[in-house]
């Protein structure tokens, strides 16, 4: 059996929740203890439905009269932080919401700058530095903050990233 996160991420035609928790329910045979969608709103904000547990449970919280088009999902397996609602992905901050795969071996470093520069950490992932870092670095372009934020990270990893002012857009 293999156990590893699943991600998966929509935008097109379809209502995105669906399509989402459809592809999560598909990837259940991985093995994970939450999962959790994020998909633009109409008021243009990043809204996160997230959960421990199956994705029945996360479908039982989510948003039925939900329209949205794009949108980014993931079960996770824990890694780092036990198995909880806030260790859930996806992470985010309203500016930047990420799902990841993969182990950021220098994510203590890149906390511990990151809260020198005034950021506040709520869960106990390594996911949660690179969040707040892409947060930091943000610029207004989406490829040059990922490619100034991937030049500081160590280690294995996949990240699905939406950024509230690109609706509608995953990188």
């Amino acid at each position: 059996r293999q156990i590893m996160c699943g991600i998966i991420g929509f935008t097109g035609k379809l209502k995105a929740q669906d399509v989402l928790l459809t592809g999560l329910a598909s990837l259940e045979y991985r093995g994970y203890d939450s999962a959790g969608i994020a998909y633009f709103k109409d008021t243009g904000k990043i809204s996160l439905r997230k959960t421990v547990g199956k994705v029945k449970d996360l479908r039982a919280i989510c948003d039925d009269d939900n329209n949205s088009t794009c949108g980014i999902g993931h079960t996770r397996w824990a890694t780092h932080g036990e198995p909880s609602d806030i260790n859930s992905h996806p992470i985010g901050n309203g500016r930047v919401s990420i799902v990841h795969n993969g182990i950021i071996e220098n994510y203590r470093k890149l906390k511990e700058f990151l809260i020198s520069k005034g950021y506040g950490f709520e869960s106990q992932t390594d996911t949660e530095a690179v969040a707040k870092l892409l947060d930091y670095n943000y610029d207004g372009d989406p490829i040059d903050t990922i490619i100034r934020t991937i030049a500081d990270i160590e280690g294995a990893y996949s990240l699905g990233i939406m950024f509230r002012e690109h609706k509608n857009r995953i990188f």
